[in-house]
């Protein structure tokens, strides 16, 4: 039976047509899939479903997302990461997990005052615990993964964090679309987070990024930050998450406008 399935034309040019239509015809995708961006169970036959092709050095492994939660698309990972994948692999296909990028990550933008001056952030909260790959520990290594990557650890707000080279904000008509990283062995960036559907900003918010030409990014694990209504309840609970040693951040430019 034909699947209700999306494949993006970097998908299909990275598995060939013959594959694709396959995939397309229900021949090679499964019915039921764990979805590899919100661990839910998904169905091919019943909902849009997309193709995630993760590409390491020496290995490829193709996965399922429902549509609302991801777009098809190639993403680019470490081959470490996509071993740990591969041996963490549920039994209908679909990877578990596998990068910190590829969990479900609720993303706020708001105004920070530092120094007097306002700077446009984003603040990162993923909705679960987020494990390194291919460990069997039940734990949160959010915080450590984004270490190993440049983050750097605040525990105050006090002054604005260092820039993150390679890492930018992609910002286009006036729309938050991605957070971008460097991709591997030096190549093109790719989405380390994207936006399900483009999400809205502020016009204060997008001109204060204009005229600073960078963001600044927080992050923090699950529970920490949580969902606030206000700029002042947002930094409050940014404060308190730094004052507790659950803080990171980095400053990245702006891409776009």
């Amino acid at each position: 039976m034909p699947r209700m399935l999306d494949v993006s034309d970097d998908v299909r040019a990275e598995i060939g047509d013959e594959e694709a239509d396959r995939l397309l015809a229900g021949e090679n995708a499964p019915g039921s899939y764990d979805c590899t961006s919100c661990r839910t169970p998904g169905d091919s036959e019943q909902e849009r479903t997309s193709t995630v092709l993760f590409i390491g050095d020496e290995t490829a492994v193709l996965a399922f997302a429902h549509a609302t939660c991801l777009p098809s698309q190639v993403v680019q990972v470490t081959e470490e990461q996509l071993q740990g994948a591969v041996r963490s692999i549920h039994p209908d296909g679909a990877p578990a997990d596998l990068a910190p990028e590829q969990a479900v990550l609720g993303v706020t933008s708001g105004l920070v005052l530092i120094n007097g001056e306002l700077h446009p952030a984003l603040v990162v909260e993923p909705t679960g615990p987020i494990v390194r790959p291919g460990s069997t520990d039940i734990g949160d290594d959010f915080l450590p993964l984004l270490i190993e990557q440049g983050f750097m650890p605040a525990t105050e707000l006090n002054s604005v964090p260092p820039v993150l080279h390679g890492w930018s904000v992609l910002l286009a008509a006036g729309q938050l679309h991605a957070v971008l990283q460097p991709g591997a062995g030096g190549g093109s960036p790719v989405a380390w987070w994207q936006a399900h559907q483009a999400l809205q900003v502020t016009d204060s918010w997008r001109a204060a990024a204009n005229k600073l030409q960078q963001v600044l990014l927080f992050a923090a694990p699950v529970g920490s930050i949580g969902r606030q209504p206000r700029e002042d309840l947002l930094r409050d609970a940014l404060d308190k998450a730094a004052a507790n040693g659950k803080l990171v951040a980095a400053a990245m430019p702006l891409a776009g406008t």
